[in-house]
């Protein structure tokens, strides 16, 4: 862990260091530290950051805004993406249209629309098609006996929901799943100009595609999300083309990789537990529970922000009018504070597994939640209960993010 001068005139202070070596592997105790030494945090590179539940719950419970426009001083990372972004013409994520990006009135009239057609009826439908999905790749993965669980479950199963789910028609997966790896990079601090570049082609590439997916529904209409929101109303309003691809392309890419990390850190996790295995594959009925734990313990997103849209008192600290507001969901979810001594265990059972933060908090809580939650449920449940023998058979690799962090190599034995 580095020492750096940041965030405090004492030389050696401890700040937040996401480019460490080891970092992205095992970020919790770098947390920690964190939440003890400098809760609240002024970095070099022109943030501020909160560490502790309390505030970061306090922060998404507050008006404060989610849109770039507010911000009056940026830091060297935001610099390079700016240049890049005006060299190709191009907004940044679809010109900031969709939900992530807007803040009320915009947000709450997007979100209203969207949930028209992202009903709890419709994540229900899904159930048959999650478990037959679940049950046909844990047939393959008993017929191979050695396999990597990520390609093998976590990330064919959250994309062919979603596919399913919008009623998609057949295209490139291997593209799609490329460009959706690509475009997630957006959310990470990526201070490499060609990374910027390729997010931004990506981007493009993923906003042709959709507009097209959306021209060819619209000649042929099904009982499936996309139909939905093309066809979704509220009196005169509804969602123009821009804005309907934009919040597409964050169901797809959103509501995908945050359910391969959930499934993927879930697994792991219980991996190096077999007393907490167990405990799942013998109680009736804590799989509920047992997935807000596991999202409690390894969050599948890390980070969120906001913009202070005037100046914003944190634990006796000042944060001035347009600044960029880092809020630490995974350092959160460890705070001994809320979660007790044992934050950094796993407990299926535990009281108040629920009170995690993975999904974020206030106006911007996750629309997709009930569908992770689902997802995972089957996933991680069935693949411990069908699998008794089930250990890890090789090295897992993490995926190097700092904020959608996860595992791509999670290798493992059925037998």
């Amino acid at each position: 862990m580095t020492q750096a001068a940041v965030g405090s005139a004492e030389p050696g202070a401890l700040s937040f260091q996401p480019f460490d070596p080891g970092f992205t592997v095992d970020p919790y105790p770098h947390y920690a530290a964190l939440r003890t030494a400098v809760p609240v945090e002024q970095h070099e590179y022109g943030f501020w950051a909160l560490w502790r539940y309390r505030d970061v719950d306090d922060l998404l419970r507050s008006k404060m805004s989610v849109e770039d426009r507010y911000v009056t001083e940026h830091g060297p990372l935001r610099d390079v993406y700016d240049e890049i972004y005006s060299e190709a013409d191009h907004g940044r994520r679809g010109g900031g249209l969709s939900m992530l990006d807007r803040d009320p009135p915009d947000h709450t009239r997007l979100r209203r629309l969207v949930a028209k057609a992202f009903t709890p009826k419709t994540v229900e439908g899904l159930g048959p098609v999650i478990d037959t999905l679940v049950e046909d790749a844990l047939d393959r993965i008993e017929d191979l006996g050695s396999v990597n669980l990520i390609d093998e479950l976590a990330f064919p199963l959250p994309f062919a929901v979603i596919s399913a789910m919008l009623g998609m028609p057949e295209d490139d997966v291997t593209r799609l799943r490329e460009l959706s790896a690509t475009i997630v990079r957006s959310l990470e601090p990526v201070p490499d100009p060609e990374i910027v570049r390729s997010i931004v082609a990506a981007e493009i590439e993923m906003a042709d595609r959709t507009a097209a997916a959306i021209e060819w529904k619209r000649e042929h209409p099904g009982d499936d999300l996309l139909t939905a929101l093309i066809d979704v109303h509220d009196g005169e309003d509804v969602l123009t083309d821009e804005e309907l691809i934009s919040q597409v392309i964050l169901l797809y890419v959103a509501g995908h990789e945050t359910t391969v990390n959930l499934i993927g850190n879930g697994a792991y996790a219980l991996l190096r537990d077999p007393e907490q295995a167990d405990l799942l594959r013998r109680e009736v009925g804590i799989e509920d529970n047992a997935v807000e734990e596991l999202l409690r313990f390894d969050s599948p997103v890390q980070l969120t922000r906001r913009v202070t849209v005037e100046d914003y008192t944190v634990d006796g600290h000042v944060v001035p009018r347009g600044r960029f507001v880092i809020a630490s969901l995974g350092s959160s979810n460890r705070d001994e504070a809320v979660f007790g001594p044992d934050a950094n265990r796993v407990r299926l059972d535990r009281p108040n597994a629920r009170q995690h933060m993975s999904f974020g908090g206030g106006v911007h809580h996750c629309l997709g939640n009930a569908l992770a939650r689902r997802e995972g449920r089957a996933a991680i449940a069935g693949v411990f209960r069908r699998f008794p023998a089930l250990t890890l058979d090789g090295e897992v690799t993490h995926n190097g993010r700092i904020n959608l962090r996860g595992v791509t190599q999670l290798p493992v034995s059925v037998r």
